[in-house]
Parts: structure tokens; sequence; C-alpha cells
């Protein structure tokens, strides 16, 4: 609980540095924090090396000067990462990059969404399906596709804290409770 409310606080006082820049740098900073996460999806020994508490914040600032000029990050970016070896609150960097993601969200007016479908389906389908739910929701909406085949048919739709389950598995359930209710 305490390690989300400390990356919030840094999530926050980027962000606050980004609005103060303009729309674009709040997005760059919010790329690069991505950037930087999936680096850490992909080298568990990048992630190891950045957690580890023996290894130095000199140490850690050198290797991440060369990981961010790979992914094309700024001044403020740099200086903020550094700020977090120092501070030994790089363990919190995926739990700042959410926090920052959310922020950005918000105030693009963006929800985040998974669709769950029994099938997977194409990529036109899937932009369809995403125009469909966006006019339905008056929100932009980026959402991610998941197969579940025990779902039937149909889709569910999460979308922030909201599921919306019109899979046929639930109209079934629907029915046999109607049925042993007697109905």
């Amino acid at each position: 609980m305490t390690g989300d409310i400390v990356a919030r606080r840094y999530a926050n006082a980027l962000f606050a540095i980004g609005r103060e820049q303009g729309p674009e740098a709040m997005e760059s900073y919010g790329r690069t924090l991505e950037g930087l996460t999936g680096l850490l999806d992909q080298s568990k020994d990048l992630e190891r090396l950045l957690r580890a508490p023996v290894i130095s914040a000199g140490e850690k600032n050198a290797v991440l000067d060369k990981v961010l000029a790979g992914l094309d990050a700024s001044p403020i970016m740099l200086s903020f990462c550094h700020l977090l070896a120092e501070k030994t609150r790089l363990p919190l960097l995926r739990a700042i990059a959410d926090a920052y993601r959310a922020r950005l969200d918000e105030v693009q007016g963006v929800v985040r969404g998974t669709v769950v479908t029994a099938v997977p389906l194409d990529s036109q389908r899937e932009a369809e399906v995403a125009a469909t739910l966006g006019k339905k929701t008056g929100s932009k909406l980026v959402l991610g596709f998941e197969v579940d085949p025990d779902i039937l048919g149909g889709i569910v739709l999460h979308l922030g804290n909201t599921v919306m389950d019109a899979s046929l598995r639930a109209q079934l359930r629907a029915l046999i409770d109607t049925i042993k209710r007697g109905e």
C-alpha cells in the first residue's frame, strides 16, 4: 500500500512537470515510462540490476543513461530516473508508470479496457468492435482483446471497474437460475 502511495506521488510530480511543458511532453514522458517498463519485462537481468540494493546509484545511473538514450528520452526523464535511483525508488518504476498512464488517460479522456471473445477476432473485426463500443460509451477507448473459449459465444467487456457480460455462458446461467426458481 505504501509503495502505491509513493509511486503515485512520483507519477503526479512528473505529470505536473509535463503539464507545464504541454501535451507533447506529457505524452513523451508516458512513452518513455512505457518503453522502460517494456525493457524491464524483456530483460530480467536489467530489472534485477535496477532493484539490487548492493549496486550504487551511480552504477544504476550509468546503465539508465544507456537505456534511456536508446529510448530517446528527454533530459527531464533522465533526471527523473536518476532521482529514482538516488532515492532507491527504481523498484517502483512499474507502479509509477501505471499511475502516470492513469493520469494521462484521465486528462485525455481515454478509457482502457479488455474485450473477451470465445474465438479470436481478425484486426478488421477488432477495429469495428472498438469503434462501435467507442460510440456507445462516448469515450476514446483503448482496448485489448483476449480469447476465452469458456464463454461459449458473445463478449465480455471490462472497462475500468465495470464488467459487461454479454456472453452465451452468462445467458445460460441466467436461464438455469430462472428454471431453478420455477419462473
